[in-house]
Formats: structure tokens, C-alpha cells, sequence
């Protein structure tokens, strides 16, 4: 049964050990599940090859695959919040756009491997835009909220 589950990639845990996400230098990016996928996304999605072999990346109103948005960085951070290290990142825009969707993926596409994914997003329901900017806002960059925590 197709399903998104909110979750931090496992494979993107072990890549992290094996020093294989650079976030200084890497650009991070989000593409979006479209409504109706068919698949299953969660802890166990590895790689962004998975979304797109399924052809369950959102579509354009034209009908093409809309393609991905960059989720860059935060200004300061990574930094530390008490003895937890935060990761913050800049809403990512894909914009003038008409589409809908129900989830989004994190990911990494200078990943040392094949294990490029980071998180995995449900929206909790559909999301659209229509000839607009369709905007994935990343929670707030602290030590409660923060998309990615290490305490």
C-alpha cells in the first residue's frame, strides 16, 4: 500500500558517519510526491532514484516532472543549541508553478553514494498552487524543532 511517513533516512544516519553529506559544501534539494503516487516513502527510502522510478515526482501543469528546489543552508548554522547541534535550511520555493502534492523528500545530490536521501515529509494532506510559488517551510532552526538534530 502506498504511504509517506515522516522520517530521517536510516541509510542517510550511516552515510553522515562515513563523513558522505558535506553540509558546507553540498547544496541540498527537495522534490515533491505527487497526489495519487504509488509508492512507499519513509525511514528505508535511500535514494532519490526511488521517487523518480515510481513517477511519483509532482508534475508541472503541463505534465512534466516539475523538477527539484534548492534548500540551502540557513545563515549560521549548523550551530550548537545547549549539547545539541542543529541544521536549519532556507524555505525551498519552486516557483510559478501549478501542482499539487502530499509529501516531500530531502536530499543530497552530491552524496558520495547512492544513499542520498535525508528526510522524508508527509504534508498531511494536499498541498497545491496554482500559477504561483509552492513553498516546503522547513520548521524553526532550534534544539525542539529543528529538521535535523543530533542530541
Amino acid at each position: 500500500m502506498a504511504s509517506i511517513t515522516t522520517a530521517l533516512a536510516s541509510g542517510f544516519k550511516l552515510e553522515l558517519l562515513k563523513g558522505q553529506h558535506d553540509f558546507d559544501a553540498h547544496t541540498m534539494r527537495v522534490k515533491l510526491i505527487k497526489t495519487g503516487y504509488s509508492g512507499t516513502y519513509g525511514a528505508a527510502t535511500a535514494a532519490i532514484s526511488e521517487l523518480t522510478s515510481n513517477s511519483d515526482e509532482a508534475l508541472n501543469g503541463s505534465g512534466s516532472a516539475l523538477g527539484h528546489a534548492t534548500a540551502a543552508i540557513a545563515s549560521g548554522f549548523p550551530q550548537m543549541s545547549g549539547a545539541t547541534a542543529i541544521m536549519d535550511f532556507d524555505d525551498a520555493v519552486f516557483a510559478s508553478v501549478t501542482t499539487s502534492a502530499e509529501g516531500a523528500i530531502l536530499y543530497n545530490p552530491n552524496a558520495d553514494s547512492s544513499a542520498d536521501v535525508i528526510a522524508v515529509f508527509n504534508f498531511n494532506g494536499t498541498v497545491s498552487a496554482t500559477s504561483g510559488d509552492f513553498t516546503v517551510q522547513f520548521p524553526t532552526g532550534d534544539a525542539t524543532n529543528a529538521i535535523l538534530r543530533l542530541a
